[in-house]
């Protein structure tokens, strides 16, 4: 079957079908037939042909950082439900956070004539922007607010900010921060700002703050707090920048015998499932992933439209919220 074959069978023409197929303008009317009789004949488009009337293939890029991740799994759940009603179909490359492997598969999206590229959970360098600006397919950002490109974040600064007061407000006095590096904007500045922020609110001096350095895994978590024990043995409080980092940070706890939630305050960012099931629940920053991976792919569609009908694309940056998930480790 053709697409002519579907237009007579619609009682459209033929460029009508193109049009509806490739997410162009079209009336309502028109759209209900070629809906119905696509149904009906079960009609599918090859990929070839979709190529040569288009100029592009019906895929989206996903490129993601790691896959063993609550975050990810959320963010893409979201991505695909999106992608898939628009008639598209996602190709995921984990880069395990490597800039060459990550620039690479922008590149292979090119030559594919993919349809755009959503990134996930990047760290922010002059050679990936510059890359991203150049390319000649739509890029959305997720995780990071990068200037000058479409992006949905989280509001990391005063997540940290709101749960490190809450640590202050229970009177703990020799409190910790476990941070990831600075090469994450998100991540490791703007939650280390916070931090500081909430200090300075309470009328303590920043210096106070004892801060070590991990990776988004509970192994240097446990490191981390293992160091944060040595420089300050009767911590009282300690504010992780991931969940991950505190599940680690709890154990070496324990092991010194000290009781996250009694003895010690601890939280978190990023409500993973594990924090209900930890020996000591963790009070977290809840994020909206799955809508994070809703808005990163309803704004790349949106480019993708925009360019089909040679309109210039609106720039989206939207920061989402969070909620405050009490679960008694502070």
């Amino acid at each position: 079957m053709t697409i002519k074959d579907v237009a007579a069978l619609a009682g459209v023409s033929p460029a009508a079908v193109s049009r509806y197929l490739n997410g162009g303008s079209l009336s309502e009317e028109k759209r209900e037939k070629i809906q119905a009789t696509i149904e009906q004949t079960g009609y599918r488009p090859t990929a070839a042909a979709q190529l040569l009337r288009s100029g592009q293939q019906k895929q989206i890029g996903i490129l993601v950082p790691k896959i063993y991740s609550d975050s990810v799994a959320l963010i893409m759940e979201g991505i695909t439900e999106i992608v898939q009603k628009a008639g598209y179909v996602g190709v995921m490359g984990d880069t395990h956070g490597d800039e060459q492997k990550e620039l690479e598969f922008i590149s292979l999206m090119e030559a594919n004539q993919a349809a755009g590229v959503i990134i996930m959970g990047t760290t922010v360098t002059a050679r990936r922007v510059d890359a991203y600006k150049a390319s000649r397919m739509p890029i959305v950002i997720t995780g990071q607010n990068v200037a000058g490109m479409p992006c949905i974040y989280h509001d990391d600064y005063h997540a940290s900010k709101e749960l490190t007061r809450r640590i202050l407000a229970k009177g703990r006095e020799h409190i910790a921060y476990i941070a990831v590096t600075d090469r994450d904007p998100q991540a490791g500045r703007a939650r280390r700002e916070g931090a500081f922020a909430a200090f300075r609110e309470a009328g303590r001096d920043v210096s106070e703050l004892v801060v070590e350095i991990a990776d988004f895994n509970p192994e240097t978590g446990y490191a981390a707090m293992n160091q944060v024990l040595k420089r300050l043995p009767n911590v009282d409080g300690v504010m992780c920048a991931t969940d991950t980092i505190a599940f680690g940070a709890m154990r070496a706890l324990f092991e010194a015998g000290r009781a996250p939630g009694a003895d010690v305050s601890i939280a978190g960012i990023g409500d993973s499932w594990m924090d209900v099931y930890s020996l000591t629940p963790l009070t977290t920053a809840h994020y909206f992933f799955k809508q994070c991976g809703e808005d990163a792919a309803g704004t790349l569609i949106l480019m993708v439209q925009a360019a089909q009908q040679g309109k210039p694309a609106t720039i989206r940056q939207t920061c989402l919220d969070y909620e405050i998930i009490d679960r008694g480790s502070i």
